[in-house]
């Protein structure tokens, strides 16, 4: 049996096409689904709300983790929260 070849994006359009059509819908992929990007601009972005002014930003994100049962208490950093505690040896 031979490999069959990868669908094509453009496939994907066409019968999604036919399947609106076949429901009734006049409705355009392209239009609706259009290219999709991802924002990435992080000047607005800012932590000024988790902590206090004046105040430790890691304890506060520690209290915060701790309150919502997220950590155990022995993290010592967020790749310890992730990854867990690296194994002494």
């Amino acid at each position: 049996m031979s490999p069959q070849p990868a669908p094509r994006p453009d496939d994907a359009v066409e019968v999604l096409r036919a399947v609106w059509s076949a429901e009734g819908q006049n409705l355009d992929p392209d239009a609706e689904c259009g290219p999709q990007t991802s924002c990435r601009n992080m000047v607005g972005v800012s932590f000024d709300g988790m902590a206090e002014p004046g105040t430790d930003l890691n304890q506060a994100w520690r209290d915060r983790l701790e309150s919502e049962g997220k950590r155990a208490g022995s993290e010592a950093s967020i790749r310890d929260l992730v990854l867990g505690r690296p194994a002494r040896g």
